[in-house]
């Protein structure tokens, strides 16, 4: 078993901004508390209320889930380049290989696992091999997630509980595997990669609006369990993302009213919220202010989401006709 210690990921609490500006910050940065929160420091940054504990990438020992490809992959190889220990996982092992050779030309005792996190069991073992490896986890990333884009009136009862098991119970089970030994050291770091589904709860996406956004009500729950411990939750809502969630097959075709931004913005907005002490990320930014735009009147957001659909749909059967 590799040996590290336990002081490898130092952090630096409460540190008081340098050469912050209140009138350049959105009302997002604010504390909640009345004290100035963190700088808006990346494009796709939103920092929400809560305490500055920024992180110091190099050293730490990382996880990252679903790295083969797409976010997870770009934010393991990043954080490789900056210094981190790179555990990744995934189903597709030869994808995973080239991730991980990527990640060790940075730094070599990187390490990958190949799991199907749909599998409770695989997900316990994969939280006990990742500690004997790296002899413990100061950075926990839970990206690994399937989309199934349906109709409400095309889903099923067994299509929303898998869903539900991988985007929600899987990443929820291997955080409470691994939180332990981070509590023991009052240090730690979980990133939870929600969705701006979770928030906006798009149309034709039930499933997957419903898992994520259970994922952020448990993150953001723990995140004021463990507010005192040294253990910092931060929830990352991507948009729309240049993966290959938006084209897998047994998924409705999406139609999307923006453009998709590359995984390098994610990854980056990712990093900077990391390295700043954000709670909670958007990529990209402005999806926060459309977050807040419904929180204030959920009844027109609704109908105007249902209007849009609704022009949608006639654009497509007069294509037809």
């Amino acid at each position: 078993m590799a040996q590290w210690s336990l002081s490898h990921c130092q952090r630096k609490v409460n540190a008081p901004p340098v050469g912050v500006n209140k009138s350049s910050m959105s009302a997002a940065t604010l504390d909640g508390r009345g004290a100035v929160g963190v700088p808006k420091v990346s494009k796709g940054l939103g920092a929400k209320v809560g305490w500055t504990m920024a992180l110091d990438i190099e050293g730490c020992r990382t996880l990252v889930t679903g790295a083969s490809s797409g976010i997870g992959a770009g934010l393991a190889e990043a954080l490789a380049e900056r210094g981190a220990i790179v555990g990744i996982c995934a189903r597709r092992a030869d994808r995973l290989s080239d991730v991980v050779g990527r990640c060790m030309k940075h730094s070599p005792d990187s390490r990958m696992w190949v799991v199907n996190l749909a599998d409770i069991n695989a997900v316990d073992q994969l939280a006990i091999d990742v500690q004997d490896a790296f002899g413990g986890v100061d950075l926990l990333v839970n990206n690994a997630g399937i989309p199934k884009r349906r109709q409400v009136t095309a889903l099923d009862i067994d299509t929303i509980t898998a869903v539900m098991h991988v985007n929600y119970l899987s990443p929820i089970r291997l955080t409470m595997a691994l939180l332990p030994q981070m509590v023991a050291r009052r240090s730690g770091t979980i990133v939870n990669i929600s969705s701006v589904a979770a928030t906006l709860s798009a149309p034709g996406e039930a499933a997957y609006d419903a898992s994520k956004a259970a994922l952020t009500a448990f993150s953001e729950a723990m995140a004021v369990d463990l507010w005192d411990t040294g253990i910092k939750v931060m929830v990352v809502y991507p948009g729309v993302i240049d993966t290959e969630l938006f084209t897998l097959p047994d998924n409705d075709v999406p139609d999307l009213p923006v453009e998709a931004e590359p995984v390098s913005v994610c990854v980056d907005a990712i990093l900077a919220g990391l390295e700043s002490g954000a709670a909670q990320v958007y990529v990209p930014e402005w999806f926060h202010g459309v977050a807040a735009s419904k929180a204030q009147d959920v009844g027109k957001f609704l109908e105007g989401t249902a209007a849009y659909v609704r022009e949608q749909r006639q654009k497509k059967e007069a294509q037809k006709a």
